[in-house]
């Protein structure tokens, strides 16, 4: 394929294939540099991106950026690719596209058909090009609702995971931490443990757990462990009550055999989830993690930029139908994201990228405490993606992740979204949470103190 030029200030830019003109196109971010990719300077990004904006969409099917020989998700992108999906915006180049993703012939129904017709790079290619406010303008106009126990993704909506770890898997601790969630309305996404150890008996005691929680107050919502996927297979052997199945997953076969998995791995997963039969509104169960940096930090990126790496696990996702994927935005740290501007960046593609993909997207909205970000940049970007539709975030006691040790977005800041933008819980929950007294009529403030619910007092007691 033939490179690519442009001229800006006096300087002719060159840009010997696809891949390098993508990374060379991308906002400035620490992971790039580290790989020796980023453009050296603001002009070799602006010529980068002039000329991405004239790249047919076609050329992504026919310039594959990771080998189709050498690389599994390469090749579930450009077999599993709809071409009569696509056909609306075939003739389109990268800059055509992004402003017809801005007008108003690209609605939700629009939206939701063409989704399998795009490929990770085109999303990818046309974020490069858009601010801050075209990334939110266009998610927020794309639904993907998906099911299990309860319906996440409804416009007006936003979910919350109840994510109640322990350093130690204490089960009283743990017990407590989720009391201290429902009681904030929070865990309608799912009720989920990162798990301080992966013994398969210790996983099959806190899906035990967990499960019997949910049927002695008939919550309307899912648990999973977020333990290696081979785990959860073999504690389905075991009969342990699992509800979804969890994987993190990344956009090279490379950086997914580096968690131990494949897309083989993945589909027996799915199938061994599917065969619990759990679910009694729909059968979306797959749990995907994602972030930045993720291949690049186990060498498997192929010398494509991180933000086109992410997108395309996406494509991975999209896979299995999953019932929650979320981008665990600054977790890898500042050598990937540097600071809170990069971070809110990142944040705000992924959704952006996951959603025209059709994939669900939540936000883990975080930092590490060596980054030079902190709570007040994580207060704009749950803003900004809770003004973009996200589907869910998380939520943890005091934002502070003790077993995991970095910092996200607590119980109160879901509160504070739902309030500030007129967001609800999935329909179900919140109809569990009244009935449970948590609610007032209002259905936005939140019971607390003296009102505890009765039933959450004795629990309570029972803690102490």
């Amino acid at each position: 394929m033939a490179g690519f030029t442009h001229g800006v200030g006096g300087t002719t830019w060159r840009f010997d294939s696809l891949r390098e003109l993508l990374a060379k196109a991308s906002p400035a971010r620490s992971g790039d540099c580290l790989a020796g990719i980023a453009a050296g300077s603001d002009a070799e990004r602006v010529a980068a991106q002039m000329c991405l904006a004239e790249v047919p969409l076609r050329r992504f099917l026919d310039e594959a950026l990771i080998p189709y020989e050498s690389d599994e998700v390469t090749r579930l992108i450009i077999d599993g690719h709809d071409a009569a999906a696509f056909a609306p915006v075939a003739h389109l180049t990268v800059g055509d596209f992004r402003d017809w993703l801005l007008g108003d012939a690209a609605d939700e129904t629009t939206l939701a058909a063409l989704a399998p017709g795009l490929t990770p790079e085109m999303v990818a290619a046309v974020s490069k090009l858009m601010r801050v406010q075209d990334l939110i303008l266009v998610a927020q106009k794309v639904r993907v609702v998906t099911r299990f126990r309860n319906t996440i993704g409804l416009r007006g909506r936003m979910s919350t995971r109840l994510q109640p770890n322990h350093p130690t898997d204490d089960g009283a601790g743990i017990a407590a931490s989720i009391l201290d969630g429902l009681l904030y309305g929070n865990g309608d996404a799912v009720i989920g443990i990162n798990p301080a150890t992966d013994n398969t008996q210790g996983i099959c005691e806190l899906l035990k757990m967990l499960d019997a929680i949910i049927q002695r107050y008939e919550i309307p919502t899912q648990a999973c462990i977020l333990t290696h996927v081979t785990t959860s297979i073999a504690a389905i052997e075991r009969g342990a009550p699992v509800d979804l199945v969890f994987q993190s997953i990344a956009g090279s076969e490379a950086a997914n055999a580096s968690f131990g998995i494949s897309l083989a791995t993945l589909q027996e997963g799915y199938a061994a989830g599917l065969s619990q039969k759990r679910g009694s509104l729909g059968d979306n169960l797959m749990y995907f993690e994602t972030g930045q940096g993720s291949a690049l930090s186990a060498n498997a990126h192929h010398g494509v930029d991180q933000q086109t790496c992410e997108a395309r696990a996406y494509a991975v996702a999209r896979q299995f139908k999953p019932l929650l994927v979320n981008t665990v935005v600054g977790f890898i740290g500042p050598e990937y994201l540097y600071d809170g501007k990069q971070i809110i960046r990142a944040g705000l593609e992924d959704h952006f990228c996951g959603k025209l993909l059709g994939v669900p997207m939540g936000c883990d909205i975080c930092y590490t405490n060596h980054a030079e970000a902190d709570q007040d940049d994580m207060d704009m970007l749950l803003t900004l993606l809770g003004t973009a539709g996200i589907n869910f975030i998380m939520g943890i006691p005091g934002s502070d992740d003790v077993m995991l040790n970095y910092q996200t977005t607590s119980f109160h800041d879901a509160l504070y979204a739902r309030q500030v933008l007129g967001l609800r819980p999935a329909p179900e929950f919140e109809e569990w949470l009244a009935k449970m007294d948590i609610l007032r009529q209002d259905g936005n403030r939140l019971r607390l103190g003296r009102e505890l619910p009765e039933p959450f007092r004795r629990a309570l007691e029972r803690l102490a």
